[in-house]
């Protein structure tokens, strides 16, 4: 099976995680898209949806679903999204995308997160994909430096095509962190949420996946923490 397809899959399992009647948090990226799609299927048995990004809201509104704001509601059923990596004990890299703040946020709020992705975003120490960390343009230079000290290769991430710095949803810009071998997770997210200028780490382990559904060859397997 291609990759797509193993997204597909997937997404497609995911659909049994909606809740009728629900308000559903949407994540962003490829494998979140496979998702809006399948759920666009039965979008007559949602309330609702809650959008990471502002892509992901476009593409919602594209299938007829109805997006509420955050602050409009009171809660989220669950939260599907996919992961740049993750760990046997749900432990993620996210912010490929560059939607890691909104994606953290609505992961907070929701009553469940269930992680989509293919086989090969399963790894044994988060780190080989790079780290994205969303900063205050301002402090850019500043947290750089603190993110080297901590062993690691900080890049600015700039748009396609140009050496301007990617400006994300928030109007924050994000540093890409190479290098990482991310043993303790946790502490990391902590010791990187404390440096000032900081918006967001995309580090989910403090508050990881509920449940991942990983597309394989064999199938898709279920992984609960």
């Amino acid at each position: 099976m291609t990759q797509d397809e193993l997204k597909q899959a997937v997404a497609r399992a995911a659909i049994d995680y909606v809740v009728d009647g629900e308000i559903i948090g949407v994540g962003t990226g490829s494998t979140a898209n496979f998702f809006i799609d399948e759920l666009a299927k039965i979008k007559d048995r949602i309330k609702g949806t809650v959008a990471s990004s502002e892509a992901t809201a476009a593409r919602l509104r594209g299938h007829g679903i109805p997006v509420f704001d955050l602050n409009e509601v009171e809660s989220i059923a669950v939260y599907i999204d996919g992961a740049d990596e993750i760990t046997g004990q749900g432990a993620m890299i996210k912010g490929g995308g560059a939607a890691l703040t909104r994606e953290k946020i609505v992961a907070s709020v929701s009553k469940r997160f269930v992680c989509i992705a293919d086989g090969s975003k399963l790894v044994n120490t988060l780190g080989k994909f790079p780290l994205p960390v969303e900063v205050i343009p301002m402090a850019r230079a500043a947290v750089m430096r603190r993110l080297a000290a901590l062993g690691g290769q900080p890049r600015l991430r700039t748009k396609a095509g140009s050496d301007d710095a990617f400006i994300t949803d928030n109007g924050g810009e994000i540093i890409d962190v190479a290098g990482l071998q991310i043993a303790d997770p946790k502490a990391l997210e902590t010791e990187i949420n404390g440096i000032v200028g900081v918006i967001a780490v995309g580090l989910f382990a403090l508050s990881g996946a509920n449940v991942c559904l990983l597309g394989t060859a064999d199938g898709v397997k279920t992984l609960s923490f």
